[in-house]
């Protein structure tokens, strides 16, 4: 936080924009293995061709000057005459002041965040991210809720992966978490809402993006809770919807199948989105939870 606001105070820059860059990219190196591990605290990945320039003769260039001539990245942030990728204040400093050749609002920092991704899907995350960041004014946003309120009457079994016939051939991608009709079905992670609505496979859903490039998707809900909305910021255990039995056909449909929850969580690693078996997750989220419980 100290540098992000120091970065801030530099170059007007809004620190929670850096720090929405800096922990997406964190999630893209746990999510790839073609992406090495952060070696500092600064998780922002910049090529070392696009740090030096393209055509710098010199690969292992740490001069500003030579580095600027050479249309490189590279900055000097904390002074010390050196231009040192390795450097977390230089490599923040660096990717602020490509942010500042577009603007310091919203819309030019969305501009100049295409112009670095060249990826509309990362734009809209890192922006959400920012979001989140500047509603709560701090970093330590990881809490997560089980979907569901424990100690209530549901059961789940992890069925990820199993074959599914409506529709088509097609695998079970989450657990179902079968419950009694409109218990409340909560976030269980802090997001943003990018997805509410009907799908013929899911019935009424909404999907929640959150800080670590995971997509939490709620399905077969019974219904809504009042206000929510596409872009809005939700908290974990904040109730969304209630549970339901809505699906396999066209809107309203319902009643096909026993009530339950379908969760289902997505990775996005900046290049594509794959489902990952979400069981692992609830089993932890609702041990914390009872134990909260027993507090």
């Amino acid at each position: 936080m100290e540098l992000y606001k120091n970065m801030e105070t530099t170059l007007q820059i809004p620190w929670y924009y850096l720090a929405a860059a800096d922990q997406y990219e964190h999630s893209l190196r746990l999510a790839r293995r073609d992406l090495e591990p952060a070696k500092g605290l600064i998780g922002i990945n910049i090529e070392p061709s696009k740090w030096r320039g393209a055509l710098n003769p010199n690969l292992n260039d740490v001069n500003p000057l030579t580095i600027t001539f050479f249309d490189g990245l590279g900055q000097d942030g904390n002074g010390d005459g050196k231009a040192d990728i390795t450097n977390d204040t230089d490599r923040l400093y660096a990717f602020a002041k490509y942010l500042l050749n577009y603007g310091t609002d919203e819309d030019n920092i969305r501009i100049g965040l295409w112009n670095y991704y060249k990826r509309d899907k990362t734009v809209s995350i890192i922006i959400g991210n920012s979001m989140i960041y500047k509603k709560y004014d701090r970093l330590d946003l990881q809490e997560k809720a089980f979907p569901v309120p424990v100690r209530t009457h549901y059961t789940y079994l992890n069925t990820w992966g199993s074959a599914r016939g409506w529709g088509g051939r097609r695998i079970h991608e989450g657990t179902d978490i079968f419950a009694d009709y409109s218990l409340p079905v909560r976030s269980t992670s802090y997001g943003i809402v990018e997805m509410k609505g009907w799908n013929k496979f899911g019935g009424w859903r909404i999907g929640i993006r959150d800080l670590n490039n995971t997509y939490h998707y709620f399905a077969h809900l019974s219904g809504f809770s009042d206000g929510l909305k596409v872009g809005q910021i939700v908290e974990p255990g904040q109730i969304i919807g209630g549970v339901g039995s809505t699906g396999y056909g066209p809107p309203g449909t319902s009643g096909k199948f026993p009530p339950h929850l379908h969760y289902g969580m997505y990775k996005d690693n900046g290049i594509t989105e794959w489902s990952f078996d979400p069981y692992p997750y609830l089993k932890m989220w609702e041990r914390k939870d009872l134990a909260k419980k027993q507090k």
